[in-house]
């Protein structure tokens, strides 16, 4: 039975299992001088590759006002830090700028008619206080030279006194009333009219950085990712990620999602292999499915750069050199894609 057994056991253990059909047919090389490069599809742009968003300032988000995916236009609110700081400074400096302006309304708009009046007033009292004054003294004076002993001569000294001192007001008056009339000292209104400047700079200054509390589209595009909550500190920086441990953009946009682009990654040593940019044929296919697309040629980075793992770019450095080449592609109907998504190409060599 032993004997037996074993052998049934060796049987079984021995028998070939067929091998699972695959789920896909691996990408084979269309080409007969094809030459492989891993891909990234990433939204269609002129130049540079996708928008990074970043805040120009500081400070807790109260709302935003998109969703990942969304289309959106130029000019459209993304999402709105809190501004109660910088919206309060700006209206206190409003408030500066329009004070400084009725000062210099103020200044502009003398003499005032009622001071002009008030000076008009006091040298016609002096005037008539001169008058009494000069018959004062008149009559003291007649008065002497008829009988010396009639008026003393302190008193004539007083009465001719109060004379000059009276002509002296009149002319002070006089003064007084051109004053009034000549209105603000010119460089009276040309001081307040910088102070006026300075706080309606300032003003504007403040105002345009309260803008900069709602982030707004650059361009027409579509939202592909959103990195920040409501509730979350962004800066500058970005925003502070959960997982990666390091600063992200807060916002990143792409291209309106009819048309997409695939960034390849070329060895450096297969660059002398790659023929000219209106000859260049290439295809792409994607990962886990048996769809190829044909690619168009769009622009070559003329940059040789180090090769960045795309599980990690912002640490895992090799010491491959690779040459990025720009195709683009229309979005196929039968499958979806969407940027950051891997592929194999293959371009045709020389």
């Amino acid at each position: 039975m032993g004997i037996l057994a074993g052998l049934v056991s060796a049987y079984i253990y021995g028998m070939q299992k067929k091998p699972m059909p695959p789920v896909f047919t691996p990408a084979s090389n269309p080409y007969a001088k094809g030459i492989y490069a891993n891909g990234i599809i990433e939204s269609y742009q002129k130049n540079g590759e996708n928008i990074n968003i970043y805040p120009e300032v500081a400070g807790a988000v109260t709302q935003i006002l998109v969703a990942d995916g969304e289309a959106v236009h130029r000019g459209a609110p993304l999402l709105r830090i809190d501004d109660s700081v910088q919206r309060a400074v700006v209206q206190q400096q409003r408030s500066q700028a329009e004070a400084a302006l009725a000062l210099l309304e103020e200044l502009r708009a003398q003499p005032r008619r009622e001071n002009l009046e008030i000076a008009k007033a006091q040298v016609d009292f002096a005037g008539a206080s001169l008058k009494s004054a000069q018959d004062q003294y008149g009559k003291q004076l007649k008065s002497y030279e008829l009988d010396p002993r009639s008026v003393s001569k302190d008193a004539l000294d007083s009465a001719r006194d109060a004379v000059k001192v009276a002509e002296a007001s009149l002319e002070v008056a006089r003064r007084q009333y051109r004053l009034t009339r000549a209105g603000a000292w010119i460089y009276d209104i040309r001081n307040q009219e910088q102070q006026y400047n300075a706080l309606s700079k300032a003003y504007m200054a403040s105002k345009s950085l309260l803008d900069k509390y709602t982030i707004k589209a650059p361009v027409d595009g579509m939202v592909l990712s959103i990195k920040a909550a409501v509730g979350s500190y962004i800066s500058p920086q970005g925003a502070y990620g959960t997982y990666t441990e390091g600063y992200n953009p807060v916002l990143v946009m792409g291209s309106p999602p009819a048309r997409l682009a695939v960034r390849c990654y070329i060895d450096e040593i297969l660059v002398s292999r790659l023929p000219q940019p209106k000859q260049m044929s290439a295809r792409m296919f994607i990962r886990g499915t048996n769809i190829s697309i044909p690619l168009k040629y769009v622009r070559v980075q003329p940059y040789v750069t180090p090769k960045i793992e795309l599980s990690n770019q912002r640490t895992e450095r090799v010491d491959v050199r690779v040459l990025p080449v720009i195709f683009s592609f229309e979005r196929p109907k039968n499958i979806d894609l969407y940027p950051g998504q891997l592929a194999d190409v293959y371009i045709e060599g020389k």
